[in-house]
């Protein structure tokens, strides 16, 4: 099982420096999330490309062609959103393999697994001459995503400093939205490189592969999972030298014992459905709904009609692109430098009341002023793209990275690399089901999709106050006593005969 280990929170973190050498694995790790997040990017821009329909999807160009446009149905088509969530069900499936390919092989070889499948499916895209050419390529990215996505946000949690676990792993959100920024720019430049501006478009993930693939070459692997695969040396080594300081024994022997606890358990799976497993459990799951349910689709898929309405004109796409890129990428360090001072329930609570806001402002404005064809007054389009951006803010430094930090810190010991797993694939499950069907409730819905989205940061902000504890500088190993057990609704789960079996097994 994956593990994360420090001192009691109540006590001074195991002795670590920030060396050069972890910032370079960080940085090279998460590039994983770079290429997750060029891919969210540069999906919706080819598929508006006339090249890339025409290819393949000939029936759709024809309708874009003679169909008076609508301001709410233009880009509704199953078939091109298929193309598009086809990805998320195939890294669904593949990150239950890449939990097992981390806890055997380890974290290091499962991002060079994610790099070769990236690769793969990029020449499979970026070269198809058929549809069922370019469907397969998408399903070996999905693979990409599935793969990278268990292992980079693990790796950085175990390489990371206890007391800068919570920054350093939002790093990888802070990839994911400079991969979209990127997308959106290579989008707007190559649409109008005809008749192959779609391959381009597509095949620049290529880049960010290669550099994760030969990159992994020159990272080290955790030390604990070195240690959970019996490699006590060699993790004992990896510790000192991403620690930066000589003594490291205290640290050491903490990870052996939890790897000895974990170790115990031989169904991690099994395991997630005893009571003392629900809390995290319940709590990974129904953040991944939420991440995706805040309304983010909808919100950047406005951005560039609203900048057009102001009056840019042609260029709107790519201001729009460049604006909310910024503000996205920024804002995520907002994230990184807040998390672990303010905490993640602040971060949680305070984004739910500001994206609350906007979403209901520009909902109001369009369902008042936005009809099935024409267009914003300027001053009205104003006041929207204000609140877009603003509304981008609050997500990119809360509900976006801890969405993946919280699960990965805190499932107990030995289900964690399981249970963020099971994370994982509800992530892609749930950015399925919105890829799939947002355009859909556009079309439907019209301007009471911001309303619908809305009521669910509702339910999210209320299930932020009452049920997800703090958990800012709590070992993972202390997580079931000073996070669960004074918890006034999860304590409930913490059973004694839990504690009696977890004792047997340890002496045994």
């Amino acid at each position: 099982m994956a593990v994360v280990v420090s001192s009691n929170g109540n006590a001074p973190a195991f002795k670590a420096k920030m060396t050069v050498y972890v910032f370079v694995c960080v940085v090279i790790a998460a590039f994983g999330g770079l290429i997750f997040g060029y891919d969210i990017g540069i999906s919706g821009g080819v598929t508006a490309m006339d090249d890339f329909l025409k290819k393949f999807f000939p029936s759709v160009w024809e309708k874009k062609q003679h169909v008076h446009e609508n301001n709410y149905c233009k880009y509704d088509n199953q078939f091109l959103q298929l193309f598009t969530s086809s990805l998320y069900l195939a890294a669904l499936v593949a990150s239950f393999i890449a939990s097992a390919v981390c806890s055997k092989l380890g974290r290091k070889p499962t991002m060079q697994f994610a790099s070769i499948f990236f690769l793969i499916g990029v020449g499979l895209t970026a070269g198809a001459v058929n549809i069922v050419m370019l469907i397969i390529g998408r399903i070996l990215l999905g693979f990409g995503v599935g793969f990278g996505n268990q292992a980079v946000p693990l790796f950085l949690s175990e390489i990371a400093p206890a007391q800068l676990r919570g920054g350093l792993n939002i790093v990888f959100q802070l990839m994911v939205t400079i991969g979209i920024f990127i997308a959106n720019l290579v989008n707007y430049f190559t649409a109008t490189v005809h008749p192959n501006g779609w391959r381009i478009a597509l095949g620049g993930a290529a880049i960010p592969a290669v550099i994760l693939l030969f990159g992994s070459l020159i990272i080290c692997e955790t030390p604990t999972s070195l240690i959970e695969r019996n490699k006590n040396e060699e993790g004992k080594e990896a510790l000192r030298k991403i620690r930066g300081v000589e003594d490291i024994n205290e640290e050491y022997e903490s990870i052996v014992h939890a790897c000895d606890i974990a170790s115990q358990v031989k169904d991690p799976y099994r395991k997630l459905l005893k009571p003392a497993s629900r809390p995290p459990f319940i709590i990974g799951m129904l953040l991944q709904l939420f991440q995706q349910f805040t309304g983010i689709n909808a919100i950047m898929f406005y951005a560039p009609v609203l900048f057009q309405t102001v009056g840019f004109g042609s260029d709107a796409a790519l201001l729009s692109a460049v604006i909310t890129g910024v503000i996205n990428v920024l804002s995520t360090f907002v994230g990184i430098y807040l998390v672990d001072r303010t905490g993640r329930r602040f971060l949680l609570l305070q984004s739910s009341v500001h994206m609350l806001i906007c979403q209901l402002i520009i909902g109001i404005i369009l369902a008042k002023d936005l009809g099935t064809t024409g267009s914003l007054a300027k001053p009205q389009a104003l006041v929207v793209v204000i609140f877009v951006c603003v509304y981008v803010m609050g997500f990119a430094w809360s509900w976006g990275p801890l969405g993946w930090l919280i699960p990965s810190e805190t499932f107990p010991l030995e289900t964690r690399s399981a249970g963020f797993a099971v994370a994982v694939s509800c992530n892609m499950f749930f950015t399925f089901v919105i890829a799939q069907a947002f355009l859909s409730m556009l079309c439907g819905m019209r301007s009471g999709i911001f309303f619908f989205f809305s009521a669910w940061i509702i339910v999210m902000g209320l299930f932020a106050m009452f049920f997800i504890p703090e958990t800012k500088g709590v070992a993972i190993d202390d997580m079931r006593e000073r996070v669960w057990k004074p918890h006034w609704f999860w304590k409930r789960y913490m059973l004694a005969e839990d504690d009696h079996e977890d004792v047997e097994k340890r002496t045994e």
